[in-house]
C-alpha cells in the first residue's frame, strides 16, 4: 500500500491518511472488499503511532468507507448514503465556490477544474 504523509503539513496525520485512502478508492487502487493493512502494520510502514492509524480507520468507518472487524481488520466497504454525501458536498462546495467567486474565478474555470479532477477517478460517473 502506498500512502504519502506530509509530516510538515498543518493537516492532521490521521486526516491525511483518511484522505489518501479515499483517493485510493476513487482511483481504483482500493476496491470493494480489499483488506487494509492492520493498524500495527500500517503504523510501522509509515512510521506513525498506532493510535493515529486507528483514528483514521475509525473516521473512515463512521463515514462509510470501511468495515472494521476485530478479527479480520479493516476492509473497504462502500455503504455511503448517497443523499447524505450529496448534502455534505453541497456544504463544502458552497464555501469553495464562494472563495472562487471572491477571487474572480469564472464558472467556466471551475467547470474545467472539476472535469479535470473528476477525470482522474474514472469510475464511469458521467451521468
Amino acid at each position: 500500500m502506498f500512502i504519502e504523509i506530509d509530516f510538515n503539513s498543518d493537516e492532521a496525520i490521521y486526516m491525511q491518511l483518511r484522505n489518501q485512502i479515499i483517493l485510493g478508492i476513487a482511483t481504483d487502487r482500493f476496491r470493494e472488499g480489499d483488506m487494509l493493512p492492520s493498524v500495527r502494520q500500517l503504523a510501522d510502514s509509515i512510521g506513525i503511532n498506532m493510535h493515529t492509524v486507528n483514528k483514521a480507520y475509525t473516521v473512515l468507518k463512521q463515514e462509510g468507507y470501511v468495515k472494521v472487524d476485530r478479527r479480520k481488520g479493516a476492509m473497504i466497504a462502500l455503504d455511503i448514503d448517497r443523499m447524505r454525501t450529496l448534502e455534505e458536498m453541497r456544504r463544502e462546495l458552497q464555501v469553495t465556490l464562494a472563495k472562487a467567486s471572491c477571487k474572480n474565478i469564472s464558472r467556466e474555470e471551475v467547470h474545467a477544474l472539476i472535469d479535470e479532477i473528476y477525470g482522474d477517478y474514472g469510475k464511469g460517473m458521467d451521468y
